[in-house]
């Protein structure tokens, strides 16, 4: 991620983030996006489409403070 970045390319991850490996991932300054789907989808099933979402997003951010 810190090569591609430095080069200009805008770097993305996805494909198997769960709640559970998201934090390390969001934590790279260099990761512009995160793709996530199924995990969000098949924790909604539980809780919703909202919460999970949320849960998802509160994550991600709280890894970038």
């Amino acid at each position: 991620a810190t090569y591609a970045h430095s080069i200009g390319l805008q770097v993305n991850a996805g494909h198997g983030l769960t709640m559970e490996n998201t934090i390390a991932i969001a934590e790279l300054p260099e990761i512009v996006e995160l793709n996530i789907g199924h995990s969000i989808i098949a924790r909604a099933v539980f809780i919703g489409l909202a919460a999970a979402t949320q849960e998802m997003k509160d994550l991600m951010l709280g890894a970038r403070s």
